[in-house]
């Protein structure tokens, strides 16, 4: 296709996404296979609708791991697994007052959610259960960070009982496309994935689900995700670089390039254009290139570190947010006063 006829029909794609039409997968994949020399034009249409369905301002949330290592779980990506060999940390749930000081930390920093990630198939027996009650009803007596949790599959009763304890939203990722999902993982089915995205919502838990890119999956194969994604009306996306972990079953896979994850971010923007998507982990493959993300269309970025790896300084991350004038969701003139007091 001409160069002229490159961009026109881009932007036609955007015009029909600003009017409440849709990509259709096709496209999506078109626009994956487009040479790198259209990335700016595609950042700054995916800019555009940012813009128009998100706005200026940006959520930001963080997230403890609150029990880590031995996981039954065989997540090829993980280095926590039990079945892999790494030098992740091991230890048991931490105490309610360090999981307090992290969110009220996180709150400071500006987050407007705090995620309680437990590594794991699922919640299991009483113990779990009074421990996670502790959190939940710590978290909201300490502070109004938003109540997040990410524990492996759900059946309908232990979403109800989450949601009795004081959770507000649910994290579950699809981590893959399904026909891919194989290579990932074998303890658990992509229809328990799906199925724990369903019993969330329908135990009004707001869902938060997306998953993890440059795993060996074909381009094809990240349009199939945002396609399922959309299918399954998920409004809240964090989209994850794989970040290699020596000892996993993926820790020989090159990280994916700067250009790469741009031209995700802004394909996943076309294919959702509605969405809150989040940039969590990986993010510092993008080098000095971080601020990017949201001109190539992302409205939302985890702070401070994940569950195995450093994340970027908070301070950078914050600085960066304001020197490109965007406002964090919730943020308030109080907040902002005080860290740059602290700075």
């Amino acid at each position: 296709m001409p160069q002229a006829e490159t961009y026109t029909q881009i932007d036609a794609i955007l015009q029909r996404l600003l009017a409440g039409g849709e990509t259709t997968p096709d496209e999506g994949l078109w626009l994956l296979n487009l040479d790198d020399d259209y990335l700016p034009w595609m950042m700054a249409c995916a800019d555009r609708l940012r813009k128009t369905f998100r706005g200026d301002e940006i959520e930001v949330c963080a997230i403890s791991n609150v029990r880590s290592g031995n996981c039954s779980e065989n997540c090829s990506f993980c280095a926590q697994s039990g079945h892999h060999k790494t030098a992740a940390p091991v230890y048991n749930y931490i105490s309610e007052d360090q999981l307090i000081a992290q969110a009220r930390r996180a709150r400071e920093w500006g987050a407007s959610d705090f995620g309680v990630v437990s590594k794991g198939w699922g919640v299991r027996g009483k113990k779990e259960h009074a421990q996670l009650k502790n959190y939940f009803e710590a978290m909201s007596q300490a502070s109004d960070i938003g109540r997040c949790a990410s524990l492996g599959v759900l059946d309908n009763e232990t979403a109800e009982q989450l949601r009795g304890y004081g959770l507000e939203n649910y994290h579950h990722n699809l981590e893959t496309a399904e026909s891919f999902f194989d290579n990932v993982c074998t303890t658990h089915t992509y229809q328990e994935n799906i199925e724990t995205i369903r019993i969330a919502r329908d135990a009004g838990l707001r869902v938060c689900s997306g998953g993890i890119l440059g795993m060996g999956e074909s381009k094809a194969q990240r349009i199939e995700l945002a396609v399922t994604l959309r299918n399954l009306g998920v409004d809240s996306v964090p989209l994850n670089f794989l970040n290699p972990q020596p000892g996993t079953p993926f820790g020989h896979l090159e990280p994916m390039s700067p250009m790469d994850i741009l031209k995700c971010i802004a394909v996943f923007r076309f294919m959702l254009p509605k969405a809150e998507i989040r940039i969590a982990g990986g993010r510092t493959f993008l080098g000095d290139m971080q601020s990017m993300i949201f001109m190539a269309g992302a409205s939302g970025v985890m702070i401070g570190d994940y569950l195995t790896t450093k994340g970027r300084q908070v301070e950078d991350d914050l600085q960066m947010i304001d020197a490109l004038k965007l406002k964090i969701r919730g943020d308030t003139q109080q907040r902002r006063e005080a860290r740059q007091a602290t700075s």
